[in-house]
């Protein structure tokens, strides 16, 4: 059986096109990924501009040509936090159906953080001990705390990269003050997370593909790290590499971040927000491991829907 998976992000739209034999043991057809910017310019006003609803169409039909061209039969297909927000998220969801026969589901905080931890699991080889994992999208930021067997706690917050970096409009490169403006902020709105971290006692950040992938991605790239791979799924980052390239990312104009060998384009204007992100959550948990998973909400879904089918 060919399942299509996308996953309708609020930076960016993936496609993952898998075969599922009757052993229910998969192998990846086909995937890609189109910057399509949902909430580029509205999204903490709550409704996707003109250009973006344009550009999601545009996207998800040339996924469905992608669909169509590896003779898939079965299409799954989500929509994240600038959707489930957006004043006109459900008619994007209408026009997708009527042009393109896609229904998409339209998911809460809840089952997307459910969902990025089967996606883990698929990837990474969690233990007893407890994990947090950590998913930076444009719109939500999600977290969870597990392990191998159980989620001991998940949220999802509304402090995505897209929406920091429209809230808080940073200088080119970002000012010493703007810093300890953006980390003010999280540490008012992550207070849920440091009283769930009191009890549940992570012993490492699990960070999800995306901007984590392009830490591994730059530390290749910039310090002769370790190469992505795509037989490859999990990542052990070295600490001092991960601080020194955000570093580096942190101080950049935009035109030095062209610069930076493993950045891609896609994720030039939102890195910087990612990596402050990333290294506050390091810093105030006092975590002092750091692994990287490929896998996301995609996968995870794929996960659910085999659980679910067979």
């Amino acid at each position: 059986m060919r399942v299509a998976v996308i996953d309708c992000g609020t930076n960016t739209f993936n496609l993952l096109i898998v075969e599922i034999d009757n052993k229910q043991q998969k192998s990846k057809v086909f995937n890609t990924r189109l910057p399509v910017k949902l909430g580029e310019g509205s999204i903490n006003e709550g409704y996707i501009g003109p250009d973006a609803f344009h550009r999601a169409l545009q996207a998800i039909g040339e996924f469905k040509k992608l669909i169509l061209d590896y003779n898939t039969e079965k299409i799954l297909a989500f929509a994240t936090s600038a959707v489930r927000d957006a004043a006109n998220g459900q008619q994007l969801v209408n026009e997708v159906a009527k042009a393109h026969g896609i229904n998409i589901e339209v998911i809460d905080g809840n089952r997307e953080a459910g969902l990025i931890c089967l996606g883990i699991r698929e990837a990474v080889q969690l233990n007893e001990s407890i994990s947090l994992i950590m998913d930076i999208g444009g719109g939500s930021t999600e977290f969870i705390f597990a392990n191998y067997k159980q989620v001991f706690w998940k949220h999802s917050f509304n402090i995505g990269a897209a929406r920091l970096l429209e809230r808080f409009q940073p200088s080119d490169p970002i000012t010493r003050e703007e810093i300890t403006a953006l980390n003010n902020f999280l540490l008012s709105e992550l207070q849920p997370l440091f009283q769930a971290q009191k009890t549940c006692q992570a012993v490492e950040l699990v960070g999800s593909s995306g901007a984590f992938d392009s830490i591994v991605e730059m530390i290749h790239g910039e310090m002769g790290g370790e190469e992505l791979k795509a037989e490859k799924t999990e990542y052990v980052i070295d600490l001092n590499n991960h601080f020194q390239i955000t570093e580096r990312v942190i101080r950049s104009t935009l035109a030095q971040r062209k610069q930076i060998n493993g950045l891609v384009p896609m994720r030039m204007d939102m890195i910087v927000i990612s990596c402050l992100m990333m290294n506050f959550v390091l810093t105030q948990l006092n975590l002092n491991k750091l692994r990287v998973s490929t896998y996301s909400l995609k996968e995870g879904a794929l996960a659910d829907f085999i659980q679910h089918q067979f």
